[in-house]
């Protein structure tokens, strides 16, 4: 099947001292804006990716704690690196759609899990793909859940 560009990267560097720290800083400068949350990528497989992201005063809101869009940024970097490990090479992903719950006030640094219940068939039709992501605190509560819905086709030949 192959995997992208992006999943061998992480494949390379993820036993390397450092590689964790490097792979996510290379996200950051393909994609800057993922940046503004200081992510730190964890884990990542095929329909699994854990991120972490600090509490610093680059995502405070008005009550000094994690900002809602913030924590979007975070949940969209999990999904996108669950994409990126997930979706074949003879396909392509794009972004559709996201709905979002905040549960409860963000007052410590973000760990974002995104994770399918089970792989698709990737097949010659495009579809829609649901990707749940969950957002805990450091003390293990739930402050946001969100599902970012993907659009998967195959590419032009």
């Amino acid at each position: 099947m192959g995997s992208s560009p992006t999943y061998a990267m992480w494949r390379r560097l993820v036993a390397k001292p450092g590689g964790k720290q490097l792979f996510s800083a290379a996200m950051c400068l393909r994609v800057p804006y993922f940046g503004t949350v200081l992510p730190s990528v964890r884990e990542l497989r095929p329909g699994h990716c854990s991120v972490t992201a600090p509490k610093w005063w680059g995502v405070h809101n008005h009550i000094h704690t994690f900002h809602a869009i913030a924590a979007c940024n975070l949940a969209e970097i999990a999904m996108g690196m669950l994409a990126e490990a997930t979706v074949p090479p003879s396909h392509r992903w794009l972004p559709k759609g996201m709905s979002v719950e905040y549960l409860a006030k963000a007052e410590t640094g973000l760990r974002a899990v995104a994770e399918l219940p089970r792989l698709p068939e990737f097949g010659d039709d495009g579809f829609d793909l649901p990707v749940p992501v969950t957002i805990v605190d450091a003390r293990g509560q739930t402050v946001v859940t969100a599902t970012i819905t993907i659009w998967v086709t195959p590419k032009k030949r």
